[in-house]
């Protein structure tokens, strides 16, 4: 059977998310109702998956950094998820994650640091005090949501892994575990799922781990237990449930960078300007949302981002 990747789907074709909702409960409340019509608990039998993880509420204070644009429902953001490891579906993550245990964790830091290590999860909550976030996020296959992620600044990490000079770099690592993460029993990509970032990206104010989201942690499905977020690039970048992080000398590997070269850039900017090789990129839907709007260069975070690119060839370095 042939999967299609989100490249192979313009984003013309995406179901609008108020049709795709609005069927989803039909189903779910045609279904509920048979089951209770037949004396079964409808609502143990048909109940989100996501709810089977317990999410902890996070203590945390306000950013500055956050848009006072309206916020995707928790519904949307958490069962309409790119995150190939467990499937292609973007509604299979929320029903297959169930399985992924996201504690004990440990996240190691390599490669050109004064110390390389080993950081427990526990450890890593206290490298920085936590943040509400409520950034906009584009993906690269046309939809955007707007989402109050919970975090710490990822400089927080970098400062603690002391690199050194010649650290230019520094890329990330997913987890890899067949057994909780069925998505990887099948060769869509080259796993495990890696991506990177300039030091200077890395180190920007706005780029986040998050570890939670609507004030509690993550679900499985957005990345438990730690995330990274970075806001003014496509969402493929912002890599979910981090155990590496890897500092080097030269640009590093990224998964899709690889898997297709001439659609995604290892820099991967939100630019309306440079269209992927099949469809434009100069609109985007907001889930919840029928009609589209304009898409903002650099996410409409050039304030804060743009000075980094100063004399790059934008189109030549997507």
């Amino acid at each position: 059977m042939l999967i299609k990747k989100p490249s192979d789907i313009p984003s013309s074709e995406i179901t609008p998310k108020w049709l795709y909702t609005n069927r989803r409960r039909f189903i779910a409340t045609a279904a509920m109702a048979g089951a209770a019509a037949m004396g079964y608990k409808a609502f143990e039998l048909f109940s989100p998956s996501e709810s089977a993880q317990a999410n902890e509420k996070l203590q945390f204070t306000k950013s500055q950094y956050s848009t006072t644009e309206k916020q995707t429902p928790y519904k949307d953001v958490t069962t309409y998820n790119n995150y190939y490891e467990f499937s292609t579906d973007k509604s299979g993550p929320s029903e297959l994650a169930g399985k992924f245990k996201p504690r004990p964790w440990t996240v190691a830091i390599e490669g050109e640091v004064a110390k390389p290590r080993q950081i427990d999860i526990d450890s890593l909550l206290k490298l920085a005090p936590l943040e509400e976030r409520i950034y906009r996020h584009r993906c690269v296959e046309g939809w955007s949501i707007v989402v109050p992620w919970i975090g710490f600044p990822l400089k927080a990490l970098v400062d603690v892994a002391q690199p050194n000079s010649k650290a230019k770099f520094v890329q990330f690592e997913t987890v890899y575990r067949p057994s909780e993460m069925p998505g990887l029993n099948r060769a869509v990509l080259d796993w495990p799922y890696v991506e990177g970032l300039r030091l200077d990206e890395a180190t920007n104010p706005l780029a986040l781990l998050a570890v939670g989201l609507y004030g509690e942690t993550l679900p499985n499905q957005n990345g438990a237990p730690i995330r990274l977020v970075v806001p003014w690039k496509y969402g493929f970048k912002s890599i979910k449930s981090i155990v590496k992080v890897r500092f080097v000398k030269d640009q590093p590997k990224a998964t899709w960078n690889e898997a297709a070269p001439n659609e995604y850039g290892f820099y991967s900017n939100v630019n309306p300007n440079v269209d992927h090789p099949r469809w434009s990129q100069a609109k985007e839907r907001r889930l919840g949302e029928f009609l589209k709007r304009d898409t903002l260069m650099f996410n409409g975070y050039g304030d804060q981002v743009a000075s980094m690119y100063n004399g790059m060839d934008l189109k030549k370095n997507f």
